[in-house]
């Protein structure tokens, strides 16, 4: 991943974070949010973030599961800095969740413009995919042409 890709994606990630703060959802402690299957969760993320992800995250064991994070570890997040969108604006926090809808949809947006204008296809699954991909080699594998839909 080139730097300016790099450092726009991060941008990204600063303008949500500031977002999610002002909004002031409340969080436990708990890392329900990391274990996936245990509460019905899965974790969507973009190739861009992916690649952002594996280019800052520690090692992680390998097949990745479907059923949780890699990069969580005593309740606590590995990969706090290149953590995905979703890992961002995600809180159990009951009265936040109306919010967390739309600041994730204006997050997306914004990803998907961003990944047009890197003149980049949208790719769209969960971890596990992009974590298992890299694995098998060595980067994620972002070459999937998908049309890109401007809006959410």
């Amino acid at each position: 991943m080139n730097e300016t890709t790099r450092r726009k994606v991060l941008e990204l990630y600063a303008t949500v974070d500031a977002t999610v703060k002002a909004a002031g959802p409340k969080c436990e402690s708990s890392g329900r949010c990391c274990r996936f299957a245990e509460w019905g969760h899965v974790l969507y993320l973009s190739a861009l973030e992916a690649e952002v992800l594996l280019d800052g995250a520690p090692p992680f064991a390998q097949p990745v599961s479907p059923d949780f994070c890699p990069f969580q570890k005593e309740k606590l997040c590995t990969a706090r800095e290149p953590r995905p969108l979703g890992c961002r604006i995600y809180f159990c926090d009951p009265a936040y969740q109306e919010t967390s809808h739309a600041i994730m949809e204006d997050a997306l947006r914004k990803m998907k413009h961003l990944t047009g204008d890197l003149s980049r296809d949208w790719r769209y699954a969960p971890l596990h995919e992009f974590l298992n991909e890299a694995e098998d080699t060595g980067t994620p594998v972002v070459e999937t042409r998908i049309p890109l839909p401007m809006t959410v």
